[in-house]
């Protein structure tokens, strides 16, 4: 005789009783759910894994993609959320995929590299030809406490101001054309650096620092456009990055400094003839993404920090929003 309360006992109406649920079941998740939103995930694992596989011959959609590749990152937790509310265990599996790749590819910008202040500390700053308040960003430059200075997009009627301006920290300075370099040591044989655009917005100079020499390359490639008809035009951009990566190859001197905007990422296909040859002052010895663009809300960094030679990267930062639309980045430098 079965007992009443046996696992085997039937129902009143004579139905086998429900089997116990086991697994992912008991949590309430299942695997026939959330398929869409598992698609969407592997989706984004597919931009991470091979965004230098989408096509710039449309657009540049290779080149915008990885402008602001990072935040890709911020679809995970959505998609994890989403997972999460439809009890999909499909989703939440396939979700795992894009954390790890993005987690690879920029968890370690997430902490803080700096090992202190090193020989000296350079500054690069977009000032903005349309800048209002140059007498506020020259207080920031001379409050800075970096020895050597690049400046990008100087009008010419602020020209005066800034010669004037940071005379008594910065000694030494060159202007071509809309860029500049003031320095606290002596700066010689400055030329002029062809990026094929028709006018000066990049120069090589030699500043001889206490501890030795250094080429420092100051330039400002130019803009990007996104447009409805033409998607993210770079055309132009990419012809001067060619153009100033083979400058800075054939540099004599060994160590080598390139300060300025970019317009363009270190993950940008597009600037590869820099970039494969140059680090990262921000990837190597930063704290975050150090986003420098555009100031009110800053979304990418475009303005870049970037060495070779044994140069050793220990500090890199932003400095606060002045009346530029980019914000100033600083890095120190260990000769």
């Amino acid at each position: 005789m079965v007992q009443a309360d046996s696992p085997a006992a039937e129902a009143a109406d004579g139905t086998q009783p429900p089997a116990p649920r086991r697994g992912l079941a008991r949590l309430g998740l299942g695997w026939r759910r959330g398929r869409i939103i598992a698609a969407l995930a592997l989706f984004v694992a597919v931009l991470l894994a091979f965004h230098a596989e989408v096509p710039n011959g449309v657009g540049n959609l290779g080149s915008l993609l990885e402008t602001f590749l990072p935040w890709l990152g911020l679809a995970i937790p959505v998609l994890l959320g989403l997972g999460v509310w439809r009890r999909s265990a499909t989703a939440l599996l396939a979700v795992l995929l894009p954390t790890a790749l993005w987690l690879n590819m920029f968890g370690g910008l997430l902490t803080d590299k700096s090992t202190g202040p090193g020989d000296f500390k350079v500054l690069s700053h977009n000032v903005a030809a349309a800048n209002a308040d140059p007498a506020g960003t020259v207080k920031l430059l001379n409050d800075s406490g970096a020895q050597i200075v690049a400046l990008e997009e100087i009008a010419g009627s602020a020209v005066s101001t800034y010669a004037r301006g940071l005379a008594a920290k910065y000694p030494y300075h060159a202007v071509e054309g809309t860029v500049g370099l003031w320095s606290s040591y002596p700066i010689s044989g400055v030329s002029v650096v062809d990026i094929r655009i028709g006018w000066t917005r990049a120069f090589r100079a030699e500043v001889t620092t206490p501890k030795g020499p250094l080429a420092v390359y100051v330039a400002h490639l130019p803009s990007v456009r996104l447009k409805f008809d033409s998607g993210f035009t770079a055309g132009q951009r990419d012809v001067s990055a060619q153009a100033l990566g083979d400058a800075i190859e054939a540099e004599p001197l060994k160590k080598v400094l390139l300060l300025g905007d970019l317009n363009g990422t270190m993950n940008d296909r597009s600037l590869a003839p820099v970039t494969s040859q140059m680090r990262s002052a921000q990837g190597a010895a930063g704290d975050g993404f150090g986003f420098s663009w555009p100031a009110s809300f800053p979304m990418a960094r475009i303005d870049q920090i970037l060495s070779k030679g044994g140069l050793t990267p220990t500090d890199s930062r932003t400095l606060a929003a002045d009346g530029s639309d980019h914000l100033a980045i600083t890095a120190d430098y260990r000769y």
